[in-house]
């Protein structure tokens, strides 16, 4: 393949601007598809997860030819908790392409993904998405933009910006407003024309730095990337090394160009191209293939530390091995490990005091999204409340801060204020426009856990909310989590309505009527402070005696549906969220009664 007829060209943004109905729309007018075929939407989000929460998790390849050019998309998460799969593919781009919603403008997401891709001085092409929103305001966002890059030093090269306006959704996109609707042919021109060929070394040894890391049924461990110098071919004899001194040898099996967001094999690939190799074992993320009689090593990209972290336990509740394939502690960890293959932003470490794996990520949604997949994959485990990583500088104590940002009606932003306050947020900055306000706030990790659930709450699910991590800053206090106590089952049985009806009054229930329960489960909210022991099994005595109005229906209040991000923020540090493939349970860590009265 001509080096001169590539791009290689990632596609970043914050999350929901529109990046993976864009890279739909490159696919479906570049003519991969025929005209009948029937494509789903959001190709490129293949997870179940992807599909149901509507957001990039995982960062995917795909390409397409445009006329006698090969172009290769790298499609990018936008949520700031996956920001370690951007670090790691910004290494396989020439260039990228910069979304910004047409209203919202840049978001925090989007600095962080431009900061990363203007560290590697990668050329971009700014796409004013969403134009045809009735509060779009363009050039108030290419400004907006403008100033971003500023703030960022970025080259003057750089700040000399292409801008094409584009609808992704209606599959158009334009060099200047009032033009005729082309399609998409104005984007592919600009990408042909400013994002430059790769800069590879067809004559050198062969090097290749792994950015990605696909699974096979079949072919197991895929390593993908760009070839940075020289060419493979299969069957040829390789190493992989990290420092170039360790080297493990392996050879090459198969070797895989991306053609939409499918694999297709070919013999042979050169400098410039993104390909997966199969055939290497033992490869991780940030190693280099290349030639064992000359290796070369391509330096990794530099990672940002994580900074939330739980323990994940073996599941040792009553209930335990009823519906999970996976139980023990060993199938839990080596999950992990093989996380960990894929995923350089997380990390993972053998508990000294107890059995099981302390586990490290950049958020509260990075981890929740590893248990979710955990339990659908069949496994049973028990995790602790998270906890923020702290770290001392300069001898004084501190913990990470993130910037808040927040959308929301005039109408609510007084109770947001009011809930952000005794969570150690900061207001940096206010502007109200159209009945709309954006507030901008510096707050502590630890105060954002739980509180995205809550504001869905607070606005009715009508206020938008994004955070990115900040600096690490002194300590700024104790944060009181939650005050009230909560129900605790006293034994094993089966919850009655009759049982239930009298709790209502205590507190709110998780639970509703016929469900399995043990001593020591959490079944509700108390409306106190201090736990209560009940007796949600308890049934009506049966008499032969008759009174009035004694046998009217019992009204049961419909219990509060706790998702695994609620749990997650709920609980405290003597409790638990119990992850099974069938359920989601909260508990104690102790569960009898006595011997919590005895630990307290």
């Amino acid at each position: 393949m001509d080096m001169s007829k590539i791009r290689n060209i990632a596609i970043i943004a914050h999350v929901d601007h529109g990046k993976t109905t864009l890279v739909d729309q490159l696919f479906r007018q570049s003519g991969l598809f025929r005209e009948n075929q029937v494509v789903s939407e959001r190709m490129m989000d293949s997870m179940d997860q992807e599909r149901e929460r509507g957001i990039t998790i995982m960062a995917k390849n795909g390409s397409f030819k445009y006329g006698d050019y090969w172009i290769n998309i790298i499609d990018t998460p936008g949520h700031a908790d996956f920001g370690g799969q951007v670090e790691c593919v910004l290494k396989m781009a020439d260039g990228v392409l910069l979304l910004v919603d047409a209203a919202e403008g840049p978001m925090p997401q989007t600095y962080f993904v431009l900061k990363k891709a203007l560290n590697l001085h990668l050329p971009i092409i700014v796409v004013v998405n969403k134009i045809d929103r009735p509060n779009a305001r363009k050039e108030w966002v290419v400004d907006q933009v403008f100033d971003l890059m500023g703030k960022l030093d970025a080259p003057d090269h750089i700040l000399d910006f292409p801008i094409i306006y584009a609808s992704a959704r209606d599959g158009y996109a334009l060099d200047k407003e009032g033009d005729k609707n082309s399609g998409m042919k104005p984007l592919f021109e600009k990408i042909i024309k400013r994002i430059p060929p790769p800069s590879g070394k067809p004559d050198e040894t062969f090097a290749m730095l792994v950015s990605l890391l696909q699974f096979s049924s079949f072919l197991g461990r895929l390593a993908v990337g760009k070839i940075s110098s020289g060419s493979v071919k299969i069957n040829q004899d390789i190493c992989v090394t990290r420092d170039g001194k360790s080297l493990t040898k392996a050879r090459i099996t198969k070797i895989y160009q991306f053609v939409g967001n499918e694999l297709e094999q070919i013999e042979e690939a050169h400098a410039g191209q993104v390909v997966a190799l199969a055939g290497i074992e033992h490869v991780t993320m940030g190693e280099t293939v290349t030639d064992p009689n000359a290796p070369c090593v391509i330096t990794g990209p530099r990672i940002d530390p994580p900074t939330i972290t739980m323990n994940f336990l073996p599941n040792d509740s009553p209930f335990s091995g009823r519906s999970g394939k996976f139980v023990t502690s060993r199938h839990i960890r080596e999950r992990l490990q093989r996380e960990m293959l894929s995923d350089v932003a997380l990390d993972v470490e053998d508990l000294t005091d107890e059995v099981g794996c302390k586990v490290s990520g950049r958020g509260e949604l990075h981890l929740s999204v590893l248990i979710e997949k955990m339990r659908r994959e069949g496994y049973e485990l028990q995790v602790t409340m998270p906890r923020v990583i702290m770290s001392e500088i300069n001898g004084k104590m501190c913990e990470p801060f993130e910037e808040l940002t927040i959308d929301v009606a005039e109408d609510v932003m007084g109770s947001v204020i009011e809930n952000l306050g005794p969570r150690k947020g900061m207001m940096l900055d206010m502007r109200q426009e159209y009945g709309m306000v954006r507030l901008i706030y510096k707050i502590p990790t630890r105060g954002l856990l739980g509180f995205r659930a809550e504001f869905m709450t607070l606005t009715k699910g009508m206020g938008t909310i994004s955070s990115i991590f900040l600096k690490y800053d002194e300590f700024a206090g104790e944060i009181t989590k939650r005050q009230n106590g909560v129900l605790i089952a006293m034994d094993a049985g089966t919850t009655a309505s009759y049982g239930l009806f009298n709790l209502q009054s205590r507190g709110y229930l998780f639970l509703g009527h016929a469900e399995q329960v043990y001593g020591g489960q959490i079944i509700g909210a108390n409306n106190r402070e201090g736990d209560l022991v009940v007796n949600p099994c308890k049934g009506k005595k049966l008499t032969n005696m008759r009174a009035a109005g004694s046998d009217d229906a019992l009204t049961l209040t419909p219990p509060v549906q706790m998702s695994l991000e609620k749990c997650l923020a709920f609980i405290s540090d003597d409790e638990l969220v119990e992850v099974v493939p069938d359920a989601i349970r909260l508990r104690k860590k102790i569960l009898d009664e006595n011997a919590r009265k005895k630990a307290r």
